[in-house]
């Protein structure tokens, strides 16, 4: 890194062009005036992106470094005759031998984002350069451009056009090179990280779904969040004995897994074992979001990370369920009122509901959905009655007008619940049409509640409430000065992310609280860890341009007034008709 910051020093400033330390510095044969400093400055960038795959330990990087160290001392003693250049190419290459035990890491698996990400930050940072290499002739610039033609100048210097700045003599050639070897550097990292050989990325297989659900029917009462694994988006490693598996998804280079690992307790070191061959092989960060406190202690003890108690969940036990009471007072009157207008309920399994019923429920579910983006990771499925997620649970809401033949009613509100083992059920989905009578989700909670012995469910998971402790003890009388403080910036971020609204949420069902936990490697690793968990779930989107984009997006909806479900936009007429 020092060697390609000082090559770029070298290229930008004349003066330290010109000393004796450019000697030192100059890794490939050079030119002399403006191509030399072009070649400086371009060999400098490769240098430090050379720099940050060492970092990473990645083996493409050890070999383009071995490569490049011997043929860099050769071009110096030929050229400069630098026997210092020499010495520390010869060094740093022993170096490199010795230890090229530890460049393992396989290539990233070929993303668009990461060559969109590149042209961003190559472009930021050739602009930023481009404005320093402008700048350090004041001598030579013929007037006072402004900042505006100093940065025209700069973007028209990156596709390889003069641009308003003048300068005399041979230094608008110096510039010109240097700002044209810039714009072609970025330009040449952005087509081969776009078009480079691909790494498969990970992604959840027929046969590792088979697998899982093997493991889930054996094992999946001990994790409420087990059946989230089943995500396609995710991919697996599974323990030597099969017996156990980790689920996780790469994030912007963090390895994240969810929930604890499933299968066996047993072999769940082993699972974990592999799990962190993985992201040592790849160089990737590796995380946990949202495991128990068994989970995180085994994964603590296993790997020695750290572990940090994000909130917990509320689970509810149908048995000590009951509506009566002062406590329960609320969501009694909530209920029975929504009653009264007219609304019902039903509560089944997916098997149950025909093809038509699915249709309308996915349909109403997307309709209703706030954001543009599908959000969940850890505790989401992400999909409605699809193949194999008949023992799911569909708890509907409806109102029956007047004159409405339909048998299913006009769909008001849809919750959705995954199986956590053979006794239980995990909230999955809550959706609710706007225009509804407010208490439609308390409505279909208590429904579902209510409809559980029925069908064999003893326990239900419902939303997940992120420092919910803290919330709970800053408000009350004793609160020391920082937990006061704590607990009014979560209600301060409340106003963008559901922190205290889940929390009151919850607690209207009087539910026992089980506290989930982050588990980590390093203190330093946690802002990189929350904003990659904030992509998985959704909370930040970064939008390809459509030269990037993978698929096709879908077809415009729009929602029939009647029934709420949504039809293509080009039947509009005939739902208008209808």
């Amino acid at each position: 890194m020092i060697v390609g910051l000082l090559d770029i020093a070298a290229g930008v400033f004349p003066r330290f062009r010109h000393s004796r330390i450019h000697a030192v510095t100059e890794v490939l044969p050079g030119s002399v005036g403006p191509f030399a400093a072009a070649l400086a400055i371009s060999a400098g960038v490769l240098i430090l992106l050379l720099a940050h795959g060492l970092k990473r330990r990645k083996r493409r990087a050890w070999r383009a470094a071995v490569i490049l160290l011997p043929a860099g001392a050769v071009a110096q003693f030929a050229y400069r005759h630098s026997v210092i250049g020499v010495v520390i190419s010869a060094v740093l290459l022993a170096l490199l031998v010795r230890h090229q035990g530890e460049f393992k890491a396989l290539p990233d698996p070929r993303s668009r984002w990461k060559a969109l990400a590149n042209f961003v930050l190559m472009s930021a940072g050739s602009i930023g350069l481009g404005l320093v290499i402008v700048n350090v002739h004041p001598g030579k610039v013929v007037g006072h451009p402004s900042l505006y033609e100093q940065i025209t100048h700069v973007v028209y210097g990156l596709f390889g056009f003069e641009g308003p700045v003048a300068y005399a003599g041979r230094v608008s050639w110096t510039v010109g090179y240097s700002l044209g070897a810039l714009g072609m550097l970025t330009a040449v990292t952005t087509i081969y990280l776009a078009f480079r050989p691909e790494h498969p990325a990970a992604r959840l297989t027929a046969d590792d779904e088979t697998k899982l659900r093997e493991l889930l029917a054996k094992h999946g009462g001990r994790d409420s969040l087990g059946h989230f694994a089943l995500r396609r988006d995710k991919a697996v490693v599974f323990s030597p004995s099969g017996k156990a598996a980790v689920t996780y998804r790469v994030v912007s280079g963090v390895m994240l897994a969810s929930g604890d690992p499933i299968g066996d307790v047993e072999a769940w070191p082993g699972a974990i074992e592999r799990f962190m061959e993985e992201a040592k092989a790849h160089s990737w960060t590796p995380a946990v979001v949202g495991c128990s406190e068994t989970g995180g202690e085994v994964w603590t003890r296993e790997t020695g990370l750290d572990a940090l108690e994000l909130g917990d969940e509320a689970i509810v036990d149908v048995k000590d369920f009951s509506l009566s009471g002062r406590p329960m007072r609320n969501v009694r009157q909530m209920v029975k009122r929504i009653e009264r207008n007219g609304y019902t309920t039903q509560v089944r399994r997916v098997s149950e509901l025909t093809e038509e019923e699915l249709e309308r429920v996915r349909g109403a579910a997307a309709a209703w959905r706030g954001t543009d983006t599908e959000r969940g990771f850890s505790m989401a499925l992400g999909r409605v009655g699809e193949e194999g997620d008949g023992d799911c649970f569909i708890a509907t809401a409806h109102r029956v007008e007047e004159g409405d033949t339909s048998p299913f009613g006009d769909l008001k509100a849809v919750l959705h619940f995954v199986p956590w083992g053979k006794d239980g059920m995990s909230l999955e989905l809550m959706r609710r049409d706007r225009a509804a009578d407010p208490g439609m989700n308390e409505l279909l909670i208590v429904a579902s509640l209510e409809a559980s012995p029925a069908l064999g469910i003893e326990q239900v998971s419902l939303n997940f409430a992120m420092f919910r402790s803290a919330l709970a003890r800053g408000e009350k009388i004793g609160a020391g000065p920082v937990l006061r403080m704590w607990r009014g910036l979560l209600v301060f971020l409340s106003r963008w992310f559901q922190i205290e609204s889940l929390y009151k949420f919850n607690a209207k069902f009087r539910p026992r609280w089980e506290p989930r936990f982050m588990v980590y490697r390093q203190t330093r690793d946690l802002p990189r860890i929350g904003f990659a968990v904030m992509q998985a779930e959704g909370f930040v989107t970064l939008a390809l341009p459509r030269l990037f984009a993978s698929r096709r997006p879908p077809k415009p909806v729009r929602t029939c007034a009647h029934h709420h479900a949504t039809v293509p936009a080009q039947k509009e007429r005939e739902v208008q008709a209808a």
